[in-house]
């Protein structure tokens, strides 16, 4: 593989990370929605409906639970990100002969 194309797989895989850790930011925000939502179905139903009171609950733990995962999921994502960013610089970087050339 010539230079020109390890640059493009890096950048190809750079990008398709960082789509990917905003797909999880989606579901995060989903997750959360979940949560709010089993919070309101808690404070308006914790007196008149037992099975809506049962259900808020569970969305709060469903929620709550979703976003555990998916926060550490997009903790590692970006873990891994920097990682192959590093590498991606320590391949591509010039060597030292080259350094040379340019100067």
């Amino acid at each position: 593989m010539n230079r020109a194309e390890i640059v493009k797989g890096y950048e190809t895989e750079i990008l398709y990370q960082k789509h990917m850790l905003e797909n999880l930011g989606r579901w995060f925000s989903l997750f959360l929605g979940v949560v709010g939502i089993g919070i309101i179905m808690l404070y308006f139903f914790h007196l008149t409906n037992v099975l809506l009171l049962i259900l808020g609950v569970v969305l709060i733990v469903v929620g709550g639970l979703g976003m555990l995962v998916i926060g550490y999921g997009i903790y590692r994502g970006n873990k891994n990100l920097r990682l192959v960013i590093n590498e991606f610089e320590a391949k591509v970087a010039p060597s030292p002969s080259e350094k040379q050339e340019v100067a």
